[in-house]
């Protein structure tokens, strides 16, 4: 109930869409109809077996892990269950996979050189160097030329040698690395349509790249790696029954792993000739949120696609549009083609804590923006890829229903393309590539997107759209006074530790999505006075929902609250409309988008590790600095070598690591190394107040 008018303000169901006048109503319609698990920490999974000893579920549908205390929701803690996969239990099992392990049985010993074996480096010397060169300085090879040469010459005399030659002899060492290979390939696509007579368009001719790697080794290479091993870092059993288990009872025991996808151009340069790249980034569902947000190379490289391209006069025609759908879902298909066997058949893998399971792969979250959405779901652009609402009336709510691959199919059997494509917004003469793979439905697997959904728009919208009204309602010079005094108020802040200074006010032309998160911090403050009460109301309620819906945590209170605080936004947006802010109204589709957020969390977890801020930043190490890196010419070979040479160093560290070879630091180890040599001590683990002993 609003308390200043008197209104009830409908609450909606984001499962079924059903609307309630209050939230007791709503609560009471959830747990009668759509029962759910909470979301909560992971506990070891717990033997079937065993759980009936002492534990009961009225239809043995999960396994419950025990009870654990969260977060105080007012006066009384919120305590909560996991539930977890009866049949997709993860159970560990031998190298070949013939059979499972006793319950507690330890993880056989990995097959490891001998401690103290830098292979292919000749020492830790070697090793660091090469990733302080390589990896963090980013060194050309000129200029490693010229260092090793200086460090020759500062040796010589002592009859010592430089870590390396030259930048050949390091090039030629990190390419020796045994461990995270996963060597690039390519595969060719071409128009394979009718070709009309007289002036052929060149895109029918040309031959299109698809530079990708073997998804299934890389893969497995997440699913090994030891980084991953730390507390609630690597989930083992997914929370709820799927159809895996009862389509395939030979599934049972097995591993589930959700392969995480996402795509998006990026621009290395505004001023060479081809200046954009299209990569395709894997993770893995089984990594936690905050694995995949470390920067921890959770999140790798495993395709550059190919930008198909025409002389302008063909650009908008509908043949060229077609084809260009059709290469992005060819080349993913071709892509992701080497783990279609291991989506029916389990494979024996390795995982983080050694322990080695039969694993099961499945199509996961898709992270894309709208227009990649619109792409992969074969929807016009300016429809909801997920629900069937007109286009024109996306701010009137949420269509009855979602889209299903299911529901297109038969869509397009009844009907024809145009009507498809102008009252359904169906792109009908494509296939996702999803219809290549086992249990994968585009319209389900589209996950939220925070960066682009919710934090951007904050400045493209929310922000946009109250100068816009400042400068109907007050005319551009009274409006330019109060912009400026805006300015000055965000400018004024004072310094505060996650507050960023605004040293010009929020009047700059290229806007990030840092900058939109910085500037969320400071609006309220910034335009109270100064805009009506109903504009300050408006941001109020949108930045209440942003910060609860980016939570790492959510829970059934924190999405009922988001919707509550989104119901309101949408009310208070409504004073725009009355001025003509926007013009067209707010049938925009990341505006809409907002509404699906709680089923999208629901669906695949917090959004906060499921964001395209994730492949943003990736496109800076896979992307963008291996361009600077290239000498411009035909770089894409060269940025390939890169990212293949990156992921074996960072391989190496953690293997390194796990060996405990580097603790420590290079010189406290040369430092230990000299005085064993010179003053005869050997080392030895401190025993009571004992620590160096003498030979």
């Amino acid at each position: 109930m609003d308390l200043q008018s008197g209104i009830a303000i409908p609450i909606q169901c984001h499962t079924c869409r059903k609307t309630f006048t209050n939230r007791s109503g709503l609560t009471q319609h959830r747990n009668a109809a759509h029962p759910r698990p909470r979301a909560a920490v992971q506990q070891p999974p717990v033997e079937p077996a065993e759980l009936r000893d002492d534990q009961h579920h009225e239809n043995e549908a999960a396994v419950i892990g025990p009870e654990r205390e969260h977060e105080p929701l007012e006066a009384a803690p919120i305590r909560w269950r996991q539930i977890y996969h009866t049949a997709l239990n993860a159970l560990p099992c031998t190298r070949d996979g013939s059979s499972y392990l006793d319950p507690g049985a330890p993880p056989p010993e990995r097959e490891r050189p001998a401690e103290g074996d830098w292979a292919p480096f000749g020492s830790r010397l070697e090793f660091e160097v090469a990733e302080f060169l390589y990896q963090k300085n980013q060194m050309s090879q000129r200029d490693i030329n010229t260092l090793m040469g200086l460090c020759a010459a500062s040796l010589v005399q002592y009859g010592g040698r430089p870590p390396f030659e030259n930048s050949a002899h390091l090039l030629d060492t990190i390419d020796a690395i045994p461990l995270g290979d996963a060597p690039w390939s390519k595969v060719e696509f071409s128009y394979q349509g009718p070709i009309p007579e007289g002036d052929v368009p060149s895109w029918m001719t040309e031959k299109y790249v698809i530079w990708k790697r073997d998804t299934r080794v890389v893969a497995r290479s997440l699913i090994d790696c030891e980084d991953y091993n730390g507390e609630n870092e690597f989930d083992l059993v997914p929370y709820q029954e799927d159809e895996i288990a009862a389509a395939d009872p030979t599934t049972h025991g097995s591993m589930f792993v959700p392969l995480i996808v996402g795509s998006d151009k990026t621009t290395v340069s505004v001023a060479t000739g081809h200046n954009e790249y299209y990569p395709l980034y894997i993770s893995i569902g089984n990594v936690s949120n905050k694995v995949r947000r470390a920067h921890r190379n959770a999140v790798r490289v495993v395709a550059f696609l190919a930008i198909a391209k025409c002389e302008k006069k063909h650009q908008g025609t509908a043949a060229f549009r077609t084809f260009k759908r059709q290469l992005y879902h060819a080349s993913v298909s071709s892509v992701l083609e080497p783990l279609r066997p291991a989506m029916t058949i389990p494979e024996v893998v390795r995982c983080p804590d050694s322990h080695f399971r039969r694993a099961i792969f499945g199509i996961g979250p898709n992270l894309m923006d709208y227009p990649e959405q619109a792409l992969a779901a074969c929807v016009v652009e300016g429809w909801c890829p997920v629900c069937p609402g007109p286009c024109h009336h996306l701010d009137d709510g949420f269509a009855q229903g979602r889209r299903s691959q299911e529901l297109t199919e038969e869509l397009v059997r009844l009907f024809d393309a145009k009507l498809l494509w102008d009252e359904y917004g169906i792109v009908a003469n494509v296939i996702p590539y999803t219809n290549d793979f086992l249990r994968a439905d585009i319209h389900e697997i589209l996950s939220g997107d925070l960066l682009h959904q919710i934090i951007k728009p904050f400045k493209d919208h929310g922000v946009d759209w109250t100068i816009e009204y400042l400068k109907i309602a007050y005319g551009e010079a009274r409006a330019a006074e109060i912009l400026d005094e805006i300015d000055r108020r965000i400018a004024a802040m004072p310094p505060f530790a996650g507050l960023r200074h605004f040293h010009q006010g929020r009047n700059f032309k290229q806007w990030t999505g840092d900058d939109s998160r910085a500037l969320m911090k400071v609006w309220l403050a910034a335009i109270k006075g100064l805009v009506p009460r109903e504009l300050v109301r408006m941001a109020h309620e949108y930045l209440e929902f942003a910060y609860r819906i980016r939570h790492p945590v959510q829970t059934d209170k924190k999405l009922d609250e988001c919707e509550t605080h989104l119901a309101e936004y949408h009310r208070h947006r409504e004073y725009l409309r009355h001025t003509g802010v926007p013009p067209d109204g707010f049938s925009i589709p990341r505006q809409h988008s907002h509404g699906h957020t709680p089923r999208h969390t629901w669906n695949f977890g917090a959004l906060y590790g499921l964001c395209t801020s994730l492949t943003e930043s990736k496109h800076i190490k896979a992307v963008k600095e291996p361009w600077r890196r290239s000498n411009r010419y035909h770089a894409l070979g060269q940025m390939l070598l890169t990212n293949q040479r990156l992921d074996k160093l960072a391989a190496a560290r953690v293997d390194f690591t796990a060996r405990g070879m580097l603790d420590g630091t290079c010189l406290s180890e040369a430092l230990t190394a000299s005085i064993v040599e010179e003053r005869g001590f050997r080392l030895s683990k401190p025993s009571g107040s004992e620590g160096l002993k003498s030979e």
